[in-house]
């Protein structure tokens, strides 16, 4: 069977890139909006640091506000995407980026009356549960354009069974890890110069002002949403949380631990930069760090893989947290440098598998709430790493502040290898460690890339 649907399978459509990616119909009208309207996502954190720092005095206060916004975006955000799915996503984006310009500029206004920190905690849980989940939602709109048996020209399945998995969603999944690694490396640059420029609020009120306008350009591209009828044709299978899927649950605490590496890698090489008397040296070290993960992006995209997505996650996974548990141990920016880049570089492909397991774990019905699962774990990861390494900076220093990445992800390989047989695709079993498709999904069309 493997045998017959290679020799149906043309080699453009195992070697499918970003130019054909890009060619999709209709995908420049919701990628430029999406862009503008995810960028306040990477502002809002730093922005609110350098406004309360400003009218506080206080790095402590400023970042338990924040880290209160981070949690309250990750509990939330689930619930979002579960109500996109059900009732679509402009129903769900127009008044979440409403509430959330609102509640901004109320921060910002508390902020700025030197308000009690009660008061300023208080403000900050709606500015984090109404950030709108852009970026979950341009991916479940490549999910709609590319996924459930969508063919491209000269795609295998026309005349015969249904191919199932489009080659391009691989594609489309390096693309946007690319794309939100690019919203990190511009959006805290621009907020840090807003606030630092023009005002201390300027960053905060420009992240406001963008999610706004790129939220409802956004959510004006109608045609291109994930269709209700569409998402609704299989009356048997009742909607349902994706937080059920087994597999969900894994990737969600395997993300845990890369929002570990990113709020873990923000404080302790602040600190490293601090202590090297050097605070310039900060940028460029997590400059270099962004900047691995965004090669690995697009080289990820560009491969034609022959591993399956699990064995690459196992494998990238193990290589990250060999790495942070280098981290501690190096006390000159030149090695520091190095292994950031080496981090960068492991991050993009286990967040390229994770995104592109759950397109084939999750019932297109529960899509956009199951992208919102793992990015809200990226957002909750970062938030605990932020105030577990500020305590480990104060009370040991920079290199202390390291062994938080470290703990994140080895705790979630461990969970990543213990439960790595939830994770298998829809109609994948798992054979004498290997994994093979099974007869009734006719799972061997939908795995051409991944098996020799």
């Amino acid at each position: 069977m493997a045998s017959a649907v290679s020799s149906t399978t043309p080699p453009p459509a195992q070697r499918a890139g970003y130019r054909q990616l890009l060619r999709t119909p209709g995908a420049w009208t919701f990628l430029l909006p999406g862009f503008a309207a995810r960028q306040p996502f990477a502002m809002l954190t730093i922005s609110i640091v350098l406004l309360l720092r400003h009218t506080t005095g206080s790095y402590g206060l400023a970042g338990a506000v924040a880290a209160v916004t981070g949690v309250s975006m990750a509990l939330f955000a689930p619930q979002s995407g579960k109500l996109a799915d059900r009732h679509g996503q402009s129903a769900v984006l127009v008044p979440g980026v409403l509430l959330h310009a609102a509640a901004a500029a109320l921060l910002t206004a508390l902020a700025l009356a030197h308000a009690p920190l009660w008061a300023l905690i208080a403000a900050a849980v709606p500015t984090g549960a109404s950030v709108p989940q852009v970026g979950p939602m341009v991916r479940a709109r490549w999910a709609a354009a590319l996924g459930d048996g969508a063919l491209g020209d000269g795609a295998p399945g026309r005349s015969g069974p249904r191919s199932g998995r489009h080659p391009l969603l691989a594609t489309a999944a390096a693309f946007e890890s690319v794309t939100d690694e690019l919203t990190f490396v511009i959006g805290p640059v621009l907020a840090t110069g807003l606030s630092t420029g023009v005002h201390p609020a300027a960053g905060l009120i420009a992240e406001a002002a963008l999610t706004l306008v790129g939220g409802l350009l956004f959510a004006a591209q109608r045609r291109t949403a994930p269709p209700l009828s569409a998402a609704r044709a299989d009356t048997r299978e009742k909607p349902a949380s994706a937080l059920s899927v087994p597999g969900v649950r894994v990737l969600a605490v395997a993300f845990l631990g890369v929002g570990s590496v990113f709020g873990g890698m923000q404080v302790a090489l602040t600190a490293f930069a601090q202590e090297h008397g050097q605070p310039a040296l900060n940028g460029v070290l997590y400059g270099v760090f962004a900047a691995g993960n965004m090669l690995a992006g697009v080289a990820c995209g560009a491969v034609a893989w022959r591993t399956s997505p699990r064995r690459r996650l196992l494998t990238s996974y193990a290589a990250l947290t060999l790495i942070c548990g280098a981290l501690w141990a190096v006390s000159a920016p030149l090695p520091l440098g190095g292994l950031g880049l080496l981090a960068g570089l492991c991050i993009a492909p286990a967040l390229i598998t994770g995104y592109t397991l759950v397109e084939a774990l999750v019932p297109a019905t529960s899509r956009t709430e199951a992208f919102t699962w793992l990015t809200g774990s990226v957002a909750l990861g970062q938030a605990a790493a932020v105030t577990a390494a500020g305590q480990m900076a104060d009370g040991f220093g920079a290199s202390a502040a390291f062994t938080v990445p470290l703990v994140g992800t080895a705790l979630a390989l461990l969970t990543v290898v213990s439960l790595r047989a939830r994770i298998a695709p829809r109609g994948v079993s798992t054979v004498i460690g290997h994994e093979r498709p099974t007869a009734e999904t006719h799972s061997a069309s939908l795995r051409t890339a991944d098996t020799p």
